[in-house]
């Protein structure tokens, strides 16, 4: 088991704890972890670019000019692609973008992401966060003695002075322990966890 300081909100080492290796602990697996990140982006996507191919464009039903003698080239529309105001070449149309990945996937995802962060040192457990008011300087300055510049702050449960309080930091990113997500493992900097979401993940995902 991986053995990692816990900090207080003042940025001071007040105690240790194990990581189980099933959840922190287990072999990166880059392809699945790419795969989730793609996924999540991708069910993202309104897919609802259109533009009109020839056969959609109104007008045109008409030849320019007769088809010979005239010393141009033949042409039968003019909403044709080359034509001004003429249809689009293999035109975009509205499509679905998502796809699925099964839930064993999922999950090996996610701890693989986990375990990452652990191996890179970007994973820290705090002993808990609590604040008396809806205050972004009180929040920041938590960040701060905590030396992140970046930060993806997962929380036991819903604490709405924490996540108000953080809400404008642009580089500080709050989430549940149910919602944690692999894009914002990997993308939201270091990873901050009370020592009561790791015992609630290790529960859920072991």
């Amino acid at each position: 088991m991986a053995k990692v300081a816990v900090y207080n909100m003042e940025g001071k080492e007040v105690d240790s704890i194990d990581l189980d290796d099933a959840i922190f602990g287990v072999e990166v697996n880059d392809h699945l972890v790419h795969m989730a990140v793609v996924q999540q982006l991708a069910n993202k996507r309104q897919g609802t670019q259109k533009a009109k191919t020839r056969s959609e464009v109104s007008g045109g039903g008409r030849k320019p000019w007769r088809q010979k003698g005239t010393g141009h080239a033949r042409q039968g529309s003019t909403r044709a692609p080359q034509w001004k105001g003429g249809g689009v070449v293999f035109a975009p149309v509205p499509r679905d973008y998502s796809f699925k990945m099964n839930k064993k996937e999922k999950r090996a995802a996610l701890k693989s992401a986990l375990t990452s962060r652990v191996q890179e040192n970007k994973l820290i457990i705090i002993d808990e966060l609590k604040l008396d008011e809806y205050k972004t300087k009180n929040f920041k300055a938590v960040i701060d003695n905590l030396k992140l510049t970046k930060a993806y702050v997962v929380l036991n449960e819903n604490d709405e002075k924490v996540v108000i309080s953080a809400r404008n930091l642009p580089n500080v990113r709050t989430a549940l322990t149910n919602t944690i997500n692999v894009y914002d493992i990997m993308n939201g900097g270091t990873v901050v966890l009370t020592k009561d979401a790791v015992k609630t993940i290790e529960e859920v995902y072991a």
